[in-house]
C-alpha cells in the first residue's frame, strides 16, 4: 500500500481475489447446511426417557454433542418427536421437567410395543404397511428407538431393525396404552 492510503492495482486484485474465495466458501458453507436441514424427517410420534442418568437426559439447542444444553428430562418422562435428523431427534411436549422444544441423542428413548391380547405386533421394512414384515414384536415390551419418520417408528428389537407402525407403538413406560 502507498503511503497516500491508495491502493496499487496488484493489492486491489489481491483484495478481489480473496473476497471472491470468501463468497464463494459462504455459499458452499451455507448449501451445506442447506443440505442437513433437507434430511431432517418430520415426525409424530411419542416416546419415554431410558437414559439412567442421575441429571436426567439432556436436551441441547441443536442436533449435536456440542450444542449447547437447554434443559433435562428424568428417566421414564414422555416427550413428542416432531424431527429426525441422523441420529438425533427434536422434541417438545416432555411430560417432566425440560419445557420447550429441544433435541436430544435418539438411543436414550424408548417405545413399548402394544397389541395387547394378540401374539404381538409387525415390523416392516419399510415405513408402510405393504412393505415386507421382518418381524414380530411381543406386545408389552421396551424396545430400542432409532428414528422415525412420519407416524412411523425405526425400531430394534432383538436384533431385528423395522419400522413400527402408529397403531402398534406406545410412547408411556410405566403404563401401558390401551
Amino acid at each position: 500500500m502507498t503511503k497516500n492510503g491508495k491502493h496499487s492495482p496488484s493489492e486491489l486484485a489481491i483484495v478481489l481475489g480473496l473476497s471472491c474465495i470468501s463468497v464463494i466458501n459462504t455459499g458452499i458453507a451455507n448449501q451445506v447446511v442447506l443440505a442437513k436441514l433437507t434430511n431432517e424427517n418430520k415426525c409424530d410420534i411419542l416416546a419415554y426417557v431410558t437414559d439412567t442418568d442421575l441429571q436426567g437426559l439432556n436436551v441441547r439447542s441443536g442436533a449435536s454433542a456440542r450444542n449447547r444444553i437447554l434443559g433435562q428430562i428424568p428417566i421414564h418422562g414422555t416427550v413428542q418427536i416432531v424431527a429426525a435428523l441422523g441420529k438425533w431427534v427434536q422434541i417438545t411436549n416432555a411430560s417432566d421437567g425440560f419445557q420447550g422444544t429441544g433435541w436430544v441423542f435418539v438411543q436414550n428413548l424408548g417405545i413399548s410395543s402394544r397389541g395387547y391380547a394378540t401374539n404381538g405386533v409387525d415390523i416392516y421394512a419399510n415405513a408402510n404397511q405393504q412393505s415386507r414384515k421382518v418381524g414380530k414384536i411381543p406386545a408389552g415390551v421396551n424396545i430400542k428407538l432409532l428414528g422415525c419418520q412420519g407416524d412411523w417408528a425405526r425400531v430394534e428389537y432383538q436384533g431385528v431393525k423395522g419400522w413400527l407402525a402408529r397403531e402398534d407403538q406406545c410412547g408411556a413406560a410405566l403404563t401401558s396404552c390401551s
